[in-house]
């Protein structure tokens, strides 16, 4: 049985029970999937349809994702081609896809790069811990270099080392306890400064921090120290343009690498091909996956510097190769949908439609929301933005939790999806939105107005509390 774009109740109504039946969803608490369903049925440019006909706009692109829209059919048959070829063979052979894609990815990293396939964001940052670590016990015979220096209130995937890496309390404490590989410090969040200072008197005090640690911990203790260029997550907390060339220069002047995480910021999400290059920055290792093929199937990638790819080369005696697996690793049916999903972001300049249809959104956004005094901040770059809602901008206190859950309800059923921050206690009040890099500029404005009537419609509530 499969549903189509007619609305059909009893259609609608077999498949909400076969779901609740034996699905288990992420995120969402089953008991409200018992209350309110979406059941989706189709998709085409930044529109997602329901079985009982309403219609959506993705604010959200799926989980920050479905950069060149929906509804691609040419990429359907670009896998369904492959696939008849050949499928599936493991990549310790070779396919020309994943040759193709890798070749792409170099190119788009101005040279010097090889790249490592898996499935996911996750699997590429589990990759990337792993490929720091056995390049240190290269490189740095008698030293014991397996530390990774991440940043609190980051997010950097769902394994368990992924977890740990990452900064949010709220989503890892009931996996708990990790082991001590991953050394957090504070995050260039300026708007709430974890360090109480501001900027630019800090003199980018969470920067240093991380030299501090560093030192701390030991030099010859660390080998990597990981970035997301725009921490998503937490709220699309923008750093101060000082912050990343001080971090890449504290990672040269120690040999620890730099492992830049751009599952969300890439392929043209910020306006740019990668949110680093906004920073001039060079990776050491660098996680890809979501916009890579716009989630028109599973796939990421672990890219590293050659000179960390040349520390894997030697004789099979030596046992230098990446000793690390992926039985979907270089798929080729995911490969060549991710070739030609490049292939459309260049040929549509889509990083540049990016940087130009963002700050119109920034500029709508400014223009209509500030007037609401529990707007606290709008921040951004391309099609990444949030916006901060606090109880009053003098205390930046956050808005109350059900308020701000309340203007991503009241979107919703005005049509509009848009997505919360995850950040907890402290970093839970962001609205954020990552669109189709294909919206329109009148999709923006319908944007602009429903989140000014859902804020407006919070801030009666609360007046009326």
């Amino acid at each position: 049985m499969s549903l189509t774009n007619t609305p059909d109740p009893a259609e609608r109504a077999r498949v909400v029970a076969q779901d609740l039946e034996n699905v288990l969803h992420p995120l969402v608490q089953h008991r409200a999937l018992e209350q309110k369903q979406m059941v989706v049925v189709s998709a085409q440019g930044s529109t997602v349809m329901d079985a009982d006909g309403t219609a959506f706009l993705d604010a959200m692109a799926g989980l920050w994702c479905v950069n060149i829209g929906y509804g691609r059919h040419e990429l359907a048959d670009i896998a369904a081609e492959q696939m008849r070829a050949i499928a599936y063979f493991p990549h310790s052979a070779m396919n020309l896809p994943a040759a193709q894609l890798a070749e792409q990815l170099n190119t788009l990293m101005g040279g010097g790069y090889h790249s490592y396939f898996v499935n996911s964001g996750s699997e590429a940052n589990e990759a990337g811990f792993k490929f720091a670590r056995q390049y240190a016990k290269h490189e740095f015979p008698g030293e014991f270099r397996f530390k990774t220096i991440s940043r609190y209130y980051a997010y950097h995937g769902t394994t368990l080392s992924t977890l740990a890496a990452g900064g949010m309390g709220d989503r890892k404490i009931k996996f708990e306890p990790f082991g001590g590989e991953f050394v957090h410090v504070p995050a260039p969040t300026c708007y709430r400064c974890p360090l109480g200072l501001e900027y630019p008197s800090c003199k980018v005090a969470c920067a240093q921090a991380i030299e501090t640690t560093i030192l701390g911990e030991g030099p010859q203790t660390v080998a990597e120290v990981i970035v997301e260029p725009i921490m998503s997550g937490v709220g699309v907390a923008v750093p101060p343009d000082e912050y990343l060339p001080m971090v890449e220069a504290i990672c040269r002047k120690y040999d620890v690498l730099l492992h830049v995480d751009e599952v969300i910021n890439g392929f043209g999400r910020t306006g740019r091909m990668f949110g680093h290059q906004h920073w001039g920055i060079s990776p050491d290792i660098m996680a890809v996956a979501k916009g890579i093929i716009s989630a028109y199937l599973p796939l990421g990638a672990t890219i590293v510097k050659n000179k960390v790819f040349e520390s894997f080369l030697g004789a099979p005696a030596d046992g230098r190769q990446v000793f690390q697996v992926n039985t979907y690793g270089g798929h080729p049916a995911a490969a060549a949908v991710a070739v030609r999903n490049i292939e459309i972001l260049l040929e549509e300049q889509l990083a540049e439609r990016s940087a130009s249809m963002g700050a119109y959104l920034m500029d709508g956004l400014k223009g209509r929301l500030m007037k609401h005094g529990i707007v606290g901040d709008i921040r951004g770059k391309g099609l990444l933005l949030g916006i901060e809602l606090v109880v009053d901008r003098q205390s930046k206190t956050q808005l109350e939790g059900h308020l701000v859950q309340g203007v991503v309800d009241f979107c919703r059923e005005n049509g509009v999806l848009v997505g919360r921050s995850g950040g907890g206690v402290r970093h839970s009040n962001t609205i954020v939105m990552s669109p189709p890099l294909i919206i329109t500029r009148s999709e923006c404005d319908t944007l602009i107005d429903v989140l000014d009537k859902a804020i407006a419609d919070a801030v009666a509530k609360r007046a009326g509390a």
